[in-house]
C-alpha cells in the first residue's frame, strides 16, 4: 500500500483537505526521511502506515482543532526532522515558516526537503533558549509549535519568548497530559500566558490518544526568559 493511500485514510475525517500536489510532496518528504535516517538519526518510526499516521497526521490535527489565518508565522521550535513545522508547511504554503533546531545535521536534511519539495522555509541552527533571547525572533511569531520531547512547563520557557502579544503557543503532547498541563500554570503566568484551550483525540488506527494545548500570549515575556539551558532543567518554573 503506497504511503499516499495511508496518508489519504489517516485524513479522511479531518478539515483538511491534501491535493495530488501535497500528498506527492509528502511522499517524497517520506522517502527522503527514510533514506537519510541511518546517518542523521531523525525518527525511530519509518514504516509508511505508521509515518503517515504517527508524524503526518497527527502534525495535521492542529487544523482540526485550531484556526491558522492566512499568511500566518510559525515558528517550530526544536523541529528535529521537520515535525510539526514541514507537515503544515506542505498543506498550506500560505504559512511564513521557520524551522529552528540545536543539531545542524537536521537543518541540512531539512534544507534538502525544502529544495526537493519546492518549498521555501527559514531554517536556524540555534538552541531554543538562545533563539528565544534573539531580537529577530523574540515575539515576532503568531504561532509557536512543538513536538519536543519535555514537559509542558518547561516547552512554556522555551517557546512562549518567540510568540507576539495575542499570539499562542500550541503543544503537542501526549494523551495523558492532565497533570502536566495542570503543573504548568506557574510557568505559563510567568511566562506571559493567558488563556489556555486543551484538545483530545484520538489517532487513527488505534495509534494512541494525543493532546493539543493552545496557550494565548496575553503579556510580554520577561526579558529574564529564557533562561540558560541548565537553569531550565535543574529549576523549571
Amino acid at each position: 500500500m503506497d504511503i499516499k493511500d495511508h496518508i489519504l485514510y489517516a485524513v479522511k475525517d479531518y478539515k483538511i483537505e491534501l491535493s495530488d500536489t501535497q500528498l506527492d510532496q509528502l511522499k517524497s518528504y517520506y522517502e527522503l526521511l527514510v533514506s537519510r535516517n541511518e546517518s542523521v538519526n531523525l525518527t525511530a518510526i519509518t514504516e509508511p502506515k505508521e509515518v503517515a499516521i504517527k508524524h503526518f497526521a497527527d502534525s495535521l490535527s492542529v487544523f482540526n482543532h485550531i484556526d491558522i489565518p492566512n499568511g500566518a508565522s510559525v515558528i517550530d521550535v526544536g523541529t528535529g526532522a521537520g515535525f510539526p513545522g514541514m507537515v503544515l508547511k506542505i498543506a498550506r504554503p500560505d504559512i511564513k515558516l521557520t524551522l529552528l533546531d540545536s543539531l545542524n545535521k537536521r537543518i541540512v536534511f531539512l534544507d534538502e526537503v525544502l529544495q526537493a519539495l519546492g518549498l521555501d522555509a527559514r531554517l536556524i541552527h540555534a538552541r531554543a533558549e538562545e533563539g528565544g533571547q534573539d531580537l529577530d525572533l523574540r515575539e515576532c511569531f503568531d504561532f509557536a509549535v512543538s513536538r519536543a520531547v519535555a514537559r509542558l512547563n518547561v516547552l512554556c520557557e522555551y517557546c512562549l519568548p518567540y510568540v507576539r502579544l495575542s499570539g499562542s503557543f500550541i503543544a503537542f503532547k501526549g494523551g495523558a497530559a492532565e497533570d502536566e498541563i495542570n503543573s504548568a500554570s506557574k510557568a505559563i503566568n510567568i511566562l506571559g500566558g493567558g488563556k489556555k484551550q486543551v484538545f483530545k483525540f484520538d489517532l487513527p488506527e488505534n495509534c494512541g490518544s494525543r493532546t493539543l494545548v493552545k496557550i494565548e500570549k496575553s503579556r510580554p515575556t520577561p526579558d529574564k526568559y529564557p533562561r540558560h539551558n541548565g537553569k531550565i532543567k535543574s529549576k523549571p518554573l
